[in-house]
C-alpha cells in the first residue's frame, strides 16, 4: 500500500512539527538580535550557521546512534542558545539550559521527560572533556565539536583559546565522531 505524500512546509504555516518550531524560534531569535556583531564573541551569520549545522549533523549523528532524531536535533539546535540570546560564551551551558526549557514549554506539546533531556544535554555540552553515559549529552558534544571543526581555521581556533589538554580533548572527540560516520579521523579540521 503506498503512503500518501504531503507537501514540505519550508517552515512556515501551521504544520509545522514541535520540533521544527524549536528550529524556527531559533532562527527567528538570531535573526531578530539586537546584539551587534562587534559585541558578540561570534557573528550573528556564525550563530545561524552553527544553529543550523547542528541541527543537521544531529540527524545523521542520531539515526547512526539509534536515538531519537526529532529530540536530538532539538537538544543540538538549542546548544547554544544563551550565546544567542546575549553574544557571550562564559558559562553557556548552565545559563542557557533554563532558556532553553522555557523556549520548550512555549513551544508546548513537550513531555517533561524531553524537557529534561533537552536540559541537561543543553547544560553539559561544553563538557567535552568529561564523558557522561547520557547519550542525548554525548549526542550534543559531538555534534557541537564536528561541525565546528568544520569551518575554516577552527583548528587555529581551538589550539589559541583552549588550553592545551582541553584542545586534545576536543580533538580526541572530533576525530572518533568522524571515524563513527565513515570519514577520514586524520583529517579533522577538513
Amino acid at each position: 500500500m503506498s503512503q500518501q505524500l504531503k507537501d514540505f512546509h519550508h517552515y512556515k504555516g501551521s504544520d509545522l512539527t514541535k520540533f521544527e518550531k524549536v528550529e524556527r524560534r531559533v532562527i527567528e531569535l538570531i535573526l531578530e538580535s539586537k546584539i551587534p556583531d562587534e559585541e558578540r564573541e561570534d557573528g550573528l551569520i556564525f550563530e545561524l550557521k552553527h544553529a543550523s549545522g547542528c541541527t543537521q549533523i544531529a540527524r545523521i549523528l542520531a539515526q547512526k546512534r539509534n536515538l531519537d532524531v526529532e529530540l536530538s536535533e532539538a537538544a543540538s539546535t538549542l546548544h547554544d542558545i544563551y550565546v544567542i540570546m546575549t553574544g557571550k560564551y562564559s558559562n553557556h551551558g548552565p545559563l542557557g539550559a533554563p532558556i532553553a526549557e522555557k523556549i520548550l514549554r512555549e513551544v508546548g506539546g513537550f513531555t517533561d521527560d524531553e524537557i529534561k533531556i533537552v536540559y541537561q544535554a543543553v547544560e553539559h555540552h561544553s563538557e567535552k572533556e568529561i564523558h557522561s553515559d547520557n547519550p542525548y549529552i554525548e549526542l550534543v558534544k559531538d555534534v557541537d565539536v564536528l561541525d565546528s571543526s568544520l569551518y575554516k581555521n577552527a583548528e587555529g581556533y581551538y589550539r589559541i583559546h583552549k588550553p592545551l589538554e582541553i584542545f586534545e580533548k576536543y580533538l580526541k572527540r572530533i576525530k572518533a565522531v568522524r571515524k563513527e560516520l565513515g570519514l577520514n579521523p586524520e583529517e579533522p579540521w577538513r
